[in-house]
């Protein structure tokens, strides 16, 4: 098949955001936690995070607008903080419940059973079921003209993952964490490490460095 522009602007609005969506293959999958400046807390399910730089360590969300009051936004942005935690398949179906459109004065971390915890002095919640969470504070945000859809990064201040989980060279085992990712809207993939592949140079050819995960 072959779609043009008019194609695609044809197309039904759920049909072509399905589509659309499923464009960019496999992306990560993390619940962002934030709390308004009463504590009341808040959880989503997001695909968009993408890294942007190791120093500082920046990590950029995109959040499309909404006619909806978006609690995840607000909150992030009136507080200047918020967490990004890793989803596992042991509770996939909880996180995937807070995409629910939940009225703010209800907390997703006790609509779908998961559990709130906190750093000291850090003002979002993480999720204590997973292995690897984030806190990060925001350093820039801008709305773009385009679309009206935000875009924030924040720079990560506080990291937690198990010690089995990193290897020597810093990069992190994502298999062992059990991390999952998305594609499209709503479906959930487990990951299998074919093999790790050595520092690119033009006058060598391409070596792999690591086989397939256990």
């Amino acid at each position: 098949m072959h779609f043009h522009r008019d194609d695609l602007a044809g197309l039904e609005s759920r049909y072509r955001a399905a589509l659309v969506n499923s464009l960019t293959g496999f992306k990560s999958a993390n619940l962002v936690g934030t709390a308004d400046e009463h504590g009341q807390t808040n959880l989503a399910i997001m695909s968009s995070a993408v890294h942007l730089g190791s120093h500082p360590p920046l990590i950029a969300l995109v959040i499309r607008p909404d006619p909806v009051e978006r609690h995840t936004l607000s909150n992030l942005l009136a507080s200047g903080c918020y967490t990004l935690n890793h989803v596992r398949a042991e509770w996939l179906e909880a996180a995937h419940q807070t995409a629910a459109r939940y009225p703010r004065e209800q907390s997703e971390f006790a609509a779908t059973g998961l559990s709130e915890g906190w750093w000291p002095e850090f003002p979002a919640p993480f999720v204590r079921e997973a292995t690897i969470r984030m806190g990060l504070r925001l350093r820039e945000h801008q709305e773009l003209a385009i679309n009206r859809t935000h875009l924030v990064i924040g720079e990560v201040t506080q990291l937690e993952l198990p010690e089995d989980c990193l290897r020597e060279d810093g990069s992190v085992d994502l298999e062992s964490a059990g991390s999952l990712a998305l594609s499209g809207l709503d479906s959930y993939h487990a990951t299998r490490r074919l093999r790790r592949m050595a520092y690119a140079k033009p006058d060598r050819p391409p070596r792999a460095v690591e086989g397939p995960a256990d």
